[in-house]
């Protein structure tokens, strides 16, 4: 999976500096302000919403704190922020971790190549310099692992080889808990030379010691105005009308926007409103028959084979997560506020006929089926499972 979301073409594209970064340039240029005066704290909590540029951000902050030349750029006050050459051995061996999604595949592809004995013991570790080491979650449970942080720690205690700070990136919260408390051990005491960024789409995934022994960093959401801007600018191709969809399906998030796959979520939520339309016609059915789940199992059958059956079903999953959102704001009566705009007639229909129970019901299902697919549990009876207990109008 992308690290900025099922819905989003990868992009390897960076920033060339910080003035190109979009949206959130108080915060932005606060850290810069703390790297140049050697203040930038031990430990961050980076969080904000998927595709909004915690990656991103978080490469351009690790340039800044290791580039050999130091750039300087000035406020008109004479404050001095950092900023990175992009050109320097620092900076380019850093930058080559732009696509995390690739580098991810590449460290993957080489477990495999080894013997089955080391395998289980080898962790997915992304080292692009020396001095900067980034963990995702490793694959097949996406999960921080407890071997990536006893890593961490390792290194931690040398003391930088090629550059001035030693810094770690953790690209998700999800964590095991091993990984968790072990982490918590070396956030008590972080070396002088070490800099600790967590990315965290929802901070409150790690343990609350966790949460209190980091500087919070918070990437907000951009305006709808916005991110149709960006996209008139950047993708130009894109016509007014999907801009618009788009937009509002990316959630305020600018790299989900500019990467949007509008074809692949368009298909993903064509299944989801089977799922809908199937609860809806079974809640409408007066008579009190048995509803037919036939195009609903015929569905789901699709997504159990292949090897992208995951990537499919985490769309799948999150497109439904979207238009339960959109059946809410209308029971609030803000449809002002919705993400599928082009489905606003389908999803009047369906608010009508759907109770706020049953898609309260709905959302605690689709987050027993994330937990099961980071648990590596079978796919086909998830989905199945899935399937049953949101059919049912009850």
């Amino acid at each position: 999976m992308s690290p900025e979301g099922p819905n989003m073409t990868a992009t390897s594209r960076r920033p060339a500096d910080f003035n190109e970064f979009v949206g959130n340039s108080a915060t932005v240029e606060s850290l810069r302000t703390a790297i140049a005066a050697g203040r930038l704290p031990h430990s961050i909590i980076l969080s904000g919403p998927s595709g909004a540029g915690k990656y991103t951000l978080a490469l351009m902050l690790s340039m800044a704190v290791e580039c050999e030349r130091q750039p300087r750029d000035l406020w008109s006050n004479g404050q001095a922020l950092a900023s990175f050459c992009g050109h320097c051995h620092n900076c380019t061996r850093i930058a080559s971790a732009a696509n995390l999604e690739e580098q991810v595949a590449a460290a993957v592809a080489a477990r495999e190549e080894l013997r089955e004995t080391d395998k289980k013991d080898t962790r997915v570790l992304i080292q692009p310099h020396p001095d900067v080491l980034i963990l995702p979650p490793d694959p097949p449970q996406l999960l921080i692992k407890l071997g990536q942080v006893r890593t961490l720690i390792q290194r931690a205690h040398y003391l930088p080889a090629e550059a001035p700070r030693r810094i770690f990136i953790l690209t998700a919260a999800n964590m095991m808990t091993e990984a968790a408390n072990s982490l918590l051990k070396i956030l008590e005491e972080p070396p002088d030379s070490v800099h600790i960024l967590i990315l965290a789409e929802n901070p409150g995934e790690l343990l609350p010691t966790i949460r209190s022994r980091c500087a919070l960093v918070r990437l907000g959401a951009l305006p709808v105005e916005e991110i149709e801007a960006l996209l008139a600018d950047r993708r130009p191709e894109i016509p007014p009308k999907q801009r618009a969809l788009i937009a509002r399906l990316s959630q305020g998030a600018a790299g989900r926007a500019l990467g949007f796959d509008l074809a692949t979520y368009t298909a993903a939520r064509n299944d989801a409103l089977v799922f809908l339309t199937n609860a809806a016609a079974a809640l409408y059915d007066a008579r009190g028959a048995e509803p037919d789940h036939t195009a609903l199992f015929k569905m789901t059958e699709t997504y159990r084979a292949g090897a992208d059956g995951q990537q499919k079903t985490t769309a799948l999953l999150s497109a439904l997560s979207l238009l339960l959102e959109d059946l809410l704001l209308l029971e609030a009566g803000t449809p002002e506020l919705l993400r599928n705009i082009d489905l606003r007639s389908d999803l009047e229909r369906l608010a009508a006929v759907l109770p706020f129970r049953w898609i309260e019901r709905a959302s605690h299902a689709i987050d027993q089926v994330h937990s099961g697919l980071r648990r590596n549990l079978l796919r086909s009876l998830s989905l199945d499972a899935f399937a049953a207990q949101i059919a049912t109008p009850a």
